[in-house]
């Protein structure tokens, strides 16, 4: 197994993302062997190029395809940067690991992509068993999303979350961020939100998330297909949109312009068999003329509010449990209170800047929701920072 996993390892530095050819001959030679024909040394039969020629015919990703000998040569400027056992030594150095498909920890419902399974994916963050297809919800949407969009991406997440369920999103700006930064506030799960990288995650990207991402880290999971040290190209974000669709029994979006990345997953999404949820805007805003166009071409259910998208997720009447009763003193709190107070630690105090930086929140939006917070008793001053209260 742990020949394989260095093989996997390599594998994912030496080819794109969706390389029809290499993970078709992974999965016709294994990874082992793969990586000695990948890597010249060992030659291919004529057979296997048969196999490949049909397996890519079969799958429907044989358009691109001009033989093992062209992709060999694709794959060869690579070859001198392979460095497996540097790279799992890197993800271990920063907390993380790399599973690969068998393991236990293994996503089962990745299966369902076929030969665009991803060959491995490196995990940054606590070892938990990352959830079932079922418990899962993707929320995405718009980079340069508005105070609606940002409104309806928190009250969702913070709903899913708090009934269980692991938002899914890209760890972007906009909706993405919003998504995550709520499921953190509202997580009741082992693993409350995932992000899907496309680039390596030894770096957080985009930088200004930092702080965010670094939280989902430490309470949920950052994956990405690409080893530490890749970057964020366009190809990649576009690729790794499969996984997010993938991983998810529903995907909502959002907001969305008419050309939108977020189309794209949710397309990802149909193809799969999965349910879309798209939430309607304000007919005057560009940035809902994407959701409106996925609901007008029928690929997409109208959704409003956390209950409705739990039942895509399970329409037999299975869904998770009603959200968990919070503290009475809690229940009239804005999401902005509820994410400022979930940010207060609990014994060192810290400071406006620092809230502000793991909140998400303007550094005048934390001041005002101190105050509140402070009049209720949940948020105490000491030495001129703060810290949460009894309540």
């Amino acid at each position: 197994m742990e020949k394989e996993r260095l093989a996997r390892a390599a594998l994912s530095r030496l080819m794109e993302p969706q390389d029809a050819a290499g993970l078709a001959l992974v999965q016709l030679a294994g990874a082992t062997d793969a990586l000695r024909i990948a890597t010249g040394q060992v030659a291919a039969g004529p057979g296997l190029e048969r196999d490949i020629t049909a397996l890519l015919a079969d799958s429907g990703a044989g358009g691109g395809w001009a033989g093992l000998a062209a992709a060999l040569k694709r794959w060869q400027p690579r070859l001198p940067d392979l460095a497996p056992e540097r790279d799992v030594a890197t993800m271990a150095r920063l907390g993380g690991r790399l599973i690969i498909p068998g393991d236990e920890l293994w996503p089962a419902q990745l299966g369902d992509l076929g030969i665009q399974e991803p060959i491995c994916l490196w995990w940054r963050g606590e070892e938990h068993p990352l959830p079932a297809l079922e418990e899962s919800i993707a929320l995405v949407g718009s980079r340069d999303s508005t105070s609606y969009g940002a409104a309806v991406t928190g009250d969702l997440a913070y709903s899913l979350a708090q009934r269980g369920y692991t938002v899914v999103s890209g760890g972007a700006y906009g909706i993405d961020a919003h998504a995550h930064r709520a499921a953190l506030a509202g997580g009741s799960a082992a693993v409350p939100t995932i992000a899907i990288m496309a680039g390596g995650v030894d770096r957080y990207y985009p930088s200004g998330n930092e702080e965010l991402l670094r939280a989902v880290a430490n309470q949920g999971a950052v994956l990405a297909e690409v080893p530490p040290g890749s970057a964020p190209t366009r190809y990649r974000f576009l690729q790794r949109n499969r996984l997010i669709a993938a991983l998810s029994a529903v995907t909502v979006v959002v907001e969305a312009r008419w050309r939108s990345g977020a189309l794209n997953t949710a397309h990802h999404a149909e193809t799969l068999g999965r349910a879309v949820g798209a939430v309607p805007g304000s007919v005057h805003s560009a940035n809902s003329a994407g959701c409106h166009r996925l609901l007008r071409d029928g690929g997409a259910v109208c959704v409003t509010d956390a209950a409705e998208v739990a039942e895509l997720a399970s329409p037999s009447g299975t869904a998770l449990p009603e959200p968990r009763t919070a503290a009475a003193v809690q229940d009239g709190l804005t999401l902005e209170d509820l994410i400022l107070l979930d940010a207060l630690p609990l014994r060192s105090t810290t400071s406006v800047e620092k809230l502000s930086a793991v909140a998400g929140l303007g550094q005048d939006s934390v001041r005002a929701g101190l105050g509140r917070l402070g009049l209720l008793g949940l948020a105490v001053s000491e030495r001129g920072g703060w810290k949460r209260g009894k309540g």
